[in-house]
């Protein structure tokens, strides 16, 4: 019988390894994407003897085009068939544009947009061949709204939203799911929790843990939604953007992205 694998971009740590965890605890067969020295090979060894599942490892810098044909050639060469597809890889900036380093900005759009969208193109006809089958995209809450220091990336997870839900449209008949999680703030580092707890009540309480989030996403994937927006707050800071007047908002926006350091 064919084995199936999940693929999951930005799997060594984070939100990616709490999905990774999270689909091995499922007794799903990993291929897990990361970036070099970023103990990809210590967390795939702990998968393999914790939950008995296969898991293979790539690190690769997805800011680099060529890296996309290179998972896409691993896939083939090995006969490998991909049922689920989580782009998780991304690149968050808090920074005035006109202060951000050109070289930076075009990275951060490598990974956010370019990366996941070939890697789709370039591994479609696998899926189908698994279908029915399904693609988990990780955007973001600032998808949403219009925030200071985030605006290249809120752009390109908007585009995600966009891009997912156009997709999912096209990829019903072929039995293939779209699903794009907006999360909101997220305690996947020592430095994010430390900022997580400073900022306002309101926003505080939308932070959840990865592994919650993890939870949240895959069972959103199974049950094929198209967009999810984890965390009762999360939901009620989308209903309150379309109640509250834009000078409000854009207060209580600034006022909250203003305690965060200006930094990439």
């Amino acid at each position: 019988m064919k084995s199936y694998y999940t693929l999951i971009t930005g799997g060594s740590q984070g939100f990616g390894k709490a999905m990774a965890l999270e689909f091995a605890n499922r007794k799903m067969n990993l291929i897990l994407v990361s970036l070099p020295n970023s103990g990809l090979g210590g967390l795939a060894d702990f998968i393999r003897k914790q939950f008995h599942v296969q898991v293979l490892s790539l690190e690769l810098d997805l800011s680099k085009t060529d890296s996309c044909y290179i998972i896409a050639d691993f896939v083939k060469e090995n006969d490998i068939q991909v049922k689920y597809l989580v782009n998780n890889a991304g690149i968050l900036s808090r920074g005035f544009f006109e202060g951000l380093d050109d070289a930076f900005i075009l990275k951060q759009i490598e990974v956010n947009v370019i990366a996941p969208t070939l890697l789709i193109k370039l591994l479609l006809s696998n899926l189908k061949k698994s279908s029915p089958s399904a693609i988990l995209n990780i955007s973001s809450m600032a998808a949403f709204f219009p925030l200071q220091k985030k605006q290249v990336y809120g752009a390109t997870k908007a585009y995600l939203v966009s891009f997912s839900k156009s997709l999912g449209k096209e990829l019903k008949k072929d039995n293939i799911s779209v699903t794009t999680i907006c999360p909101g703030g997220l305690n996947t580092t020592s430095r994010l929790c430390y900022q997580n707890r400073m900022v306002g009540w309101l926003t505080r309480e939308s932070v959840l843990n990865p592994e919650d989030a993890a939870k949240i996403a895959i069972k959103g994937m199974f049950d094929k939604k198209g967009v999810i927006v984890p965390g009762f707050i999360n939901k009620c800071l989308m209903l309150l953007d379309k109640l509250l007047p834009e000078f409000i908002k854009d207060y209580l926006a600034n006022r909250e992205i203003n305690k965060f350091p200006a930094a990439t």
